[in-house]
């Protein structure tokens, strides 16, 4: 069975949600369904994810956040892993949280390649679900 992922990108920074996609897309079977929609920043990932949870089994939540002179960086940043945390819950499906907090664009380039740490992270609670399927069909069949 093919999963369906959707990947959510937030573009403000460029060059590091393209690191971040390629990166997770790495590690997701190309045999699964995936679709990339790609909004302008990390506030409108999980509203995205939101108006979309029941049209696919996992997620992706990809963006850029770098601290700035006001507290913008850390309302942003607290709201954003809330809402995903909340939803991934009260929805019981995976969203891999691939925002990296940064303090600079230096740190934020060296650190583009963890959007593969979310896709990971989605795969490994996708494999439990298919693990507990597994046993489960198997104590039928002893029955």
């Amino acid at each position: 069975m093919k999963t369906k992922y959707l990947i959510v990108v937030a573009d403000y920074y460029q060059d590091i949600a393209r690191g971040l996609l390629d990166s997770a897309l790495k590690l997701i079977p190309k045999s699964n369904l995936i679709k990339i929609i790609r909004v302008p920043g990390v506030f409108e990932i999980p509203v995205t994810i939101s108006k979309n949870i029941k049209k696919y089994d996992a997620f992706l939540a990809l963006g850029c956040v770098i601290k700035g002179q006001t507290p913008h960086f850390d309302f942003i940043s607290q709201a954003s892993t809330n809402a995903i945390m909340d939803m991934s819950v009260l929805n019981k499906k995976p969203i891999g949280n691939g925002i990296i907090t940064c303090l600079n664009m230096r740190q934020a380039k060296i650190r583009k390649k963890k959007g593969a740490e979310a896709a990971k992270a989605v795969n490994s609670v996708l494999s439990q679900k298919w693990k507990l399927i597994l046993i489960q069909k198997t104590i039928q069949g002893l029955s």
